[in-house]
């Protein structure tokens, strides 16, 4: 084996094991800090022509050769470290303390290579790092930096995942859920008049940073809605697919909801009404209706759920909870319009759109489990 991949094979043997040897209550953070140390060291010596073609994985096999049953140092996971480095390099630009104090071996060894050599490989831009989130950051898994930076590129984009991951504890399933419905543009973009119905406005700012202007309903399948006639049953049928998968609805809409009913019953004034989903959001404090609508929005359904709204208030209501909300959940909308014409009205509402199975493409169809299936796995749960 040539010289040079020894000393790499037995510099990064090193920290390896330095590595394990810190405190199990910074395991992650360790991880974390030695993946990108490892990421750095590789990055500097592969990208400037030092180490030949085929160097990673030819230390990859020697590595596991020395270190019999080490796990998570193959050639593919060590280009993984090499790119969590270089798509990080920010927070080496300014600040040693991704990597001083944990790799100091591989600082040391990354500090011979001269810096000139470096700004021939990269011309990144660096942000403002004094609100960087360092402890979300370091602590959520490799695995989902991995997925947010094969998703995400910009800069603004992966800091608002690695917050949310931190803040929800989301698993990696979930994290791959956010990234597809493409969290990041339509959390709190939903047309609403929240800020002229909610007081305090802080009521209405975390309102709107609650609701998303698009759901993936990806478990739900209507191929049959085509073939029925009534819009109402339609509707229904969409209804009892989020009934009868309520736990992934709930995941869909967010954290701190909790379902009540379906067609909830509202009598008053010997009016009998019914909300299609109810929920409570412990956040917000307050009843949540969700009306679902088949087909574009149209500016009757608000009036519609502007009454239940009215109801849910003078009768639903504990005292010591906020106004109720209420989002229509329908197929297409005008943002443009739904936003002029919501005004008028008093009541906090929202309006968002959903999106099924029967509109996703076939490849990622193809990834999910059926609706019996996917049943199947839920009561499991239970």
């Amino acid at each position: 084996m040539d010289q040079k991949y020894r000393d790499a094979v037995e510099l990064i043997k090193t920290a390896i094991l330095q590595s394990q040897y810190e405190a199990a209550k910074n395991v992650n953070a360790n991880q974390l800090m030695l993946y990108f140390g490892i990421g750095k060291y590789i990055s500097l010596n592969s990208r400037n022509g030092f180490w030949g073609q085929g160097a990673i994985d030819a230390i990859s096999e020697q590595l596991e050769r020395e270190l019999p049953g080490l796990k998570g140092f193959s050639a593919r996971n060590l280009r993984y470290m090499r790119t969590f480095y270089e798509e990080w390099r920010v927070l080496d630009t300014n600040s040693t303390y991704v990597i001083e104090d944990k790799n100091s071996i591989l600082a040391h060894a990354c500090a011979k290579i001269e810096d000139s050599e470096r700004e021939e490989i990269w011309h990144t831009h660096v942000p403002n790092l004094e609100s960087f989130p360092f402890a979300d950051f370091f602590s959520i898994g490799f695995s989902h930096h991995r997925a947010i930076l094969s998703k995400v590129k910009s800069y603004e984009e992966r800091v608002f995942y690695i917050k949310k991951c931190a803040e929800e504890k989301l698993s990696f399933k979930a994290v791959e859920e956010i990234l597809e419905q493409d969290l990041f543009h339509h959390q709190g973009n939903l047309p609403n008049n929240f800020a002229n119905t909610m007081t305090p406005g802080l009521q209405a700012f975390k309102a709107i940073n609650t609701f998303k202007d698009e759901y993936l309903l990806d478990y739900i399948n209507v191929e049959e809605i085509d073939i029925r006639d009534a819009a109402d049953v339609d509707e229904r049928v969409v209804e009892n697919a989020i009934v009868n998968n309520v736990k992934n609805f709930i995941l869909t809409f967010g954290k701190d909801f909790a379902f009540i009913s379906n067609q909830y019953h509202l009598d008053a004034f010997g009016e009998d009404q019914y909300i299609d989903l109810l929920f409570f959001n412990r956040e917000l404090n307050c009843l949540v209706a969700v009306e679902l609508k088949k087909g574009k929005f149209k500016p009757s359904y608000l009036g519609q759920l502007q009454g239940y709204l009215s109801i849910l208030d003078g009768f639903e209501k504990k005292p010591h909870e906020n106004p109720a909300i209420g989002v229509i959940l329908c197929r297409d909308m005008n943002k443009s319009f739904v936003d002029y014409v919501i005004q008028d009205y008093s009541k906090p509402m929202g309006v968002a759109t959903y999106k099924t199975s029967k509109d996703m493409s076939e490849e990622l169809k193809k990834a999910l489990p059926d609706i019996e299936e996917l049943k199947r796995l839920l009561d499991a749960e239970d």
